[in-house]
């Protein structure tokens, strides 16, 4: 599973050939969530903190991940997107 980009020890990733509708994972401690990049609707359980951190990224970076989750879906390589900073 191809990382995508990390921040404050939160690790996004998007899977190669993953099923609909277009999502990541997001990766944190122990925690682990999938988000729907169209309207940001969480499967799984993170901190609270750490999950505002992933949807305030989300919002900055739609259209990367929307780039990203295309090319992960051909089975390419996706590009990374900026961390949140």
């Amino acid at each position: 599973m191809p990382k995508i980009s990390e921040f404050f020890g939160i690790r996004i990733e998007i899977r190669f050939l993953d099923h609909n509708p277009p999502h990541f994972h997001a990766k944190y401690q122990t925690d682990k969530v999938s988000i729907a990049i169209k309207d940001g609707k969480v499967k799984g359980e993170m901190s609270e903190r750490a999950l505002r951190l992933v949807l305030e990224w989300l919002e900055l970076h739609r259209d990367d991940l929307m780039i990203a989750w295309k090319q992960a879906a051909s089975g390419i390589d996706p590009d990374p997107i900026e961390p949140l900073k």
